[in-house]
């Protein structure tokens, strides 16, 4: 897949989670297979404070890593760019995070309510950027306001690389389902290349996800949390390749790799509170999951946290 004439390995991309897409998290799944990842978002304004914390949340580790930034004015995020440059392959413009404290600020989501200003803020981006620019987008506001086509559009013209689409809206949150034929609509108005998002939990899911809506790639979110295998699984599919079988021995080999980087980059205190929805993730579908659920929230240290999820072994 090639954005902006920066060529990726595959087109299968870990989305941006707040909370969850962290570099440790971002490791792990490319490991699996990903081609590209995305950083959790970054504040535009905080950037141009050089808050530490904001600075923390671009490491890449040399992965191939789009940053992400939020905002609601031009000129602050136009200045933002570069210094967000420095860290990741590209700069993606947020466009789409349904959470109220971004909304109400005018941010995520809320500027597909102004479509003006969306214009304004891609090609102040695009204007202050040496590497590509992308979007990531829901389908609209609400059922009444479904303007990602449109905003796609807008994105293309002012010099967008690449358009990622959510098919829900901003009030759906993530309820109900994502809708493929919103989607489909952005694909027949932008040639730059377009990511689906949304309800991708399996290999299957993808391979209909993109005959459906003629995407060039695909971004996973929600279906890489405690089974960042399914980067393997959909990048073999797409390849036509046979998809990788893990046992739960494997899989568990993988929960503590991660959770022993989260300790490695956060320190065992926060490492471990951090850890413990990753953990209970991992566990989904095993045999005695509640009981050990309940230990994971009780553990403190990351040789508990390696304990309780040996007996996820013994117990499957």
């Amino acid at each position: 897949m090639n954005i902006g004439g920066i060529e990726l390995k595959n087109n299968v991309i870990l989305a941006p989670m707040a909370g969850v897409a962290d570099l440790a998290f971002r490791i792990i799944c490319h490991k699996m297979g990903a081609g590209l990842s995305y950083t959790e978002m970054v504040s535009a304004k905080a950037l141009g404070f050089e808050n530490k914390k904001t600075f923390r949340l671009m490491e890449t580790g040399d992965l191939p890593t789009a940053v992400q930034l939020f905002g609601s004015e031009p000129e602050t995020v136009a200045a933002a760019v570069p210094q967000a440059e420095k860290m990741g392959l590209f700069v993606d413009i947020n466009m789409g995070c349904p959470a109220p404290k971004i909304t109400g600020n005018g941010e995520g989501s809320a500027l597909m309510r102004d479509l003006g200003l969306a214009g304004e803020i891609i090609a102040a981006a695009v204007g202050a950027a040496s590497r590509p620019v992308t979007v990531k987008m829901r389908a609209g506001w609400d059922m009444e306001h479904i303007n990602a086509p449109e905003l796609a559009e807008i994105a293309q013209k002012n010099g967008a690389a690449a358009v990622t689409v959510h098919g829900r809206t901003r009030s759906q949150f993530y309820s109900g389902s994502s809708d493929r034929d919103v989607i489909k609509a952005v694909r027949e108005r932008v040639t730059i290349p377009l990511i689906a998002n949304g309800d991708v939990f399996s290999a299957a899911d993808t391979l209909s996800l993109m005959e459906e809506t003629g995407a060039d790639g695909v971004m996973i979110g929600r279906g890489s949390q405690g089974q960042p295998w399914i980067f393997a699984a959909v990048a073999a599919a797409l390849s036509g390749e046979p998809q990788p079988a893990l046992t739960q021995r494997e899989k568990m080999d993988i929960a503590l790799e991660h959770i022993g980087l989260i300790v490695r980059f956060k320190g065992e205190r926060t490492g471990i509170l951090e850890a413990r929805k990753h953990a209970a993730w991992y566990i989904r579908g095993v045999k005695g999951a509640a009981a050990l659920r309940d230990e994971i929230n009780h553990a403190d240290t990351l040789e508990k946290m390696r304990e309780i999820l040996k007996k996820a072994i013994d117990e499957d």
